[in-house]
C-alpha cells in the first residue's frame, strides 16, 4: 500500500472510488462532481490517493479556505475509500499524510463536515470548531488545529466556490 500525490492519470480511478464510497454510504455520488469542480477551479490544495497493487483504492482532497483573520485554513472534502477496503485504516492514513503535508505548507487548521463518530479518531472535534463561523454547524462540523492556538480566537471561513456556499469572512 502506498499513499502518494494524485496525478491527472488518476482522475477516472478517483471518480470511481469517490462514487463507489458515497453511493454505498449515502446512495448518491455528488462528491465525485465536487472533486472535479475543485480541480477545475484550481482548488485542490493537497490531493492524495491510496494505491494497492496498482489500483487506486482511496482518495482525499483538501481545498483552501479564506479566513477573516488571514490564517491559512483548509477544508477536508471528500475522503473516500473503496467499500471493500473500508475499516482497514486507509482513511486515517490518508488524513494523517494530508495533515503533515498541510502543516509543512503552513496551513494552520482543517475543517470537515463529516461523520461525528469517524473524524475524531484523528483529532477533529465539534468543540474545536465552535470558534469558526461558517455556513455549517452542529456535531458534524468539526475542526483540527495543525498549529497550536489556531482555533482559539473567533474566525469566519469561506469555502472554495465549488462548495456553493455564500458565507464569507
Amino acid at each position: 500500500m502506498v499513499i502518494r500525490p494524485a496525478t491527472s492519470d488518476d482522475q477516472a480511478a478517483i471518480r470511481a472510488v469517490v462514487t463507489a464510497a458515497f453511493t454505498a454510504e449515502f446512495g448518491k455520488s455528488d462528491e465525485a462532481d465536487l472533486v472535479d469542480a475543485l480541480r477545475a477551479d484550481g482548488d485542490a490544495l493537497v490531493e492524495l490517493v491510496a494505491e494497492a497493487d496498482g489500483a487506486v483504492v482511496g482518495h482525499v482532497l483538501f481545498s483552501p479556505m479564506a479566513t477573516s483573520t488571514g490564517a491559512r485554513f483548509a477544508a477536508l472534502a471528500p475522503l473516500s475509500v473503496m467499500p471493500g477496503r473500508q475499516k482497514d485504516g486507509l482513511g486515517t492514513w490518508l488524513m494523517e499524510v494530508g495533515h503533515e503535508l498541510l502543516r509543512a505548507a503552513g496551513v494552520e487548521a482543517v475543517i470537515v463536515l463529516g461523520h461525528p463518530a469517524y473524524y475524531p479518531r484523528v483529532g477533529y472535534s465539534a468543540d474545536a470548531a465552535k470558534t469558526v463561523a461558517a455556513p455549517f454547524s452542529g456535531p458534524s462540523f468539526m475542526a483540527l488545529a495543525l498549529k497550536p492556538g489556531a482555533l482559539d480566537a473567533p474566525v469566519a471561513v469561506t469555502y472554495a466556490k465549488a462548495f456553493g456556499t455564500e458565507v464569507s469572512p
